[in-house]
């Protein structure tokens, strides 16, 4: 398998009596997206900024593409694009020439700067706006604007920091449509967001940080598994409703089956999309057709009041 592109190891970092971050490690594979999920307070700021040099912490490391990033050193600075929530644009430069002045700062110049200009408003979809003011930019425009001023440069890691906070539904589409095809493309990506929708959607592991401290990681299904949620398949018959349930409470993987009305069975299983056969197979044994089946499988907001104690957006 190939190396990790981040490594965080053991950071701590306090302010007075303030643990804001307490021995957090985690990694982030190469293509990987990694949603780093929290309410308010509890240290996701503070870790990104160790994450990208801005703040040293009181120990523990940090690497990037194996070379450890140090505050005050630009060693492995090249290999991370940092999106903060906060614009930072320039209103009265064109998009083009917004993107030119990053991309100087990170030696781009030339051919090689249009190059990579025409490539990046293309990503994040400003081509035909590109000559117009940025302050003549809606406000999905600048967060679009804003992401590609942090991939200018061709990052192995980018950081983005609620870039689809307060903007409309078709531009915050447009973003999650690129960062998706930034993970296809290689690029690793971590991922703070209050919209749990946008973690399911991106993110392969989700790290859920309270109080400084990474309480769970894993997978959407891994991460339900550790508070010991189910999925729920509701399924519609032809037959009676009492005799389906009878028969699909037998069948091994199914926690529960109740009738819920005279058409309708409810049931409880563990990992619904490999039961799904087996369910339909013990209807058929009764006689009972299937109608209608609808599958809800427990969701990264309910893990997440279970595992905290509070909701992401308080």
């Amino acid at each position: 398998m190939s190396e990790p592109t981040l490594v965080v190891t053991g950071l701590n970092k306090s302010f007075g009596d303030l643990h804001a971050v307490q021995e957090l490690s985690f990694d982030v594979a190469p293509g990987e997206t990694f949603g780093l999920l929290g309410p308010n307070g509890a240290g996701k700021t503070t870790t990104i900024s160790m994450i990208c040099g801005l703040l040293a912490p009181d120990s523990g490391t940090v690497s990037v593409g194996g070379v450890e990033i140090r505050p005050g050193s630009t060693r492995g600075r090249e290999l991370i694009g940092y999106v903060p929530q906060e614009l930072a644009l320039y209103p009265d430069l064109s998009g083009r020439d917004n993107l030119s002045f990053f991309g100087r700062l990170y030696g781009l110049r030339g051919a090689a700067a249009k190059t990579r200009i025409d490539a990046t408003l293309e990503v994040v979809g400003l081509t035909d706006r590109a000559k117009d003011r940025v302050a003549e930019y809606s406000g999905g425009m600048k967060r679009r604007l804003n992401i590609g001023a942090g991939l200018l440069h061709g990052p192995r890691l980018l950081i983005l920091d609620e870039p689809t906070v307060g903007i409309d539904p078709q531009s915050r589409n447009a973003i999650l449509e690129a960062v998706a095809a930034l993970g296809a493309g290689g690029m690793s990506v971590v991922y703070t967001t209050h919209y749990m929708e946008e973690a399911e959607r991106l993110c392969r592991r989700v790290g859920i940080v309270d109080h400084g401290r990474l309480l769970a990681c894993g997978t959407r299904r891994e991460l339900v598994a550790l508070v010991g949620q189910h999925d729920k398949v509701t399924i519609s018959v032809t037959g009676k409703a009492a005799e389906a349930a009878a028969a699909l409470a037998a069948l091994p993987g199914v926690l529960a089956a109740t009738p819920a009305g005279d058409r309708t069975v409810e049931c409880l299983v563990t990992g619904a999309s490999s039961q799904l056969p087996r369910l339909i197979g013990g209807l058929a044994s009764t006689g009972a057709e299937v109608t209608d089946l609808k599958v809800d499988e427990p969701s990264l907001d309910s893990v997440f009041l279970h595992i905290t104690g509070t909701a992401l957006r308080d």
